[in-house]
């Protein structure tokens, strides 16, 4: 497990495991590809960011990854892996949310995207990239930096 602090201040925990905290995962993360390139999306108040959110009723994690990575951009998932859970917080107050990684199959094109812009296509390097202004402030904590690193050793 990897202890850090976010850019707010809050306490992050990092692990690349299932079920690695007392809390259960009810938000996700999708670190997802699309043809060799990273699939992000614009979301409209914080900038660019991989897909993610909230689990409805009855979802499992995946479904939820899934359902979000296709309302955020369009996309219908070929492959779908979680790879790890992080904690944001402590107490009651804190979260969790499960990390997978996608490799999308087709990007459909939608009449509404929510509350984002639809799909953004990126072949730079991430690593650098996500400190850029047009980047969501989610992209440029740590749980972006480790996750992608994790993903370039483990793939």
């Amino acid at each position: 497990m990897k202890k850090f602090n976010a850019l707010n201040g809050e306490e992050v925990i990092l692990a690349f495991k299932e079920n690695a905290f007392d809390k259960s995962a009810r938000h996700v993360l999708v670190i997802c590809t699309y043809r060799g390139e990273w699939l992000l999306t614009h979301h409209k108040e914080r900038g660019l960011e991989f897909p993610g959110g909230k689990a409805e009723a009855g979802e499992t994690l995946e479904q939820t990854a899934r359902r979000e990575v296709m309302e955020e951009t369009g996309a219908i998932l070929k492959s779908i892996e979680s790879i790890g859970e992080y904690q944001v917080g402590v107490g009651e107050e804190s979260f969790v949310k499960r990390i997978y990684y996608a490799e999308a199959e087709e990007i459909l094109p939608q009449d509404d995207y929510l509350e984002t812009g639809g799909p953004v296509l990126k072949n730079g390097n991430l690593l650098v990239e996500r400190m850029m202004d047009e980047y969501s402030f989610i992209m440029k904590d740590d749980v972006i930096k480790y996750t992608l690193e994790y993903l370039k050793e483990n793939r």
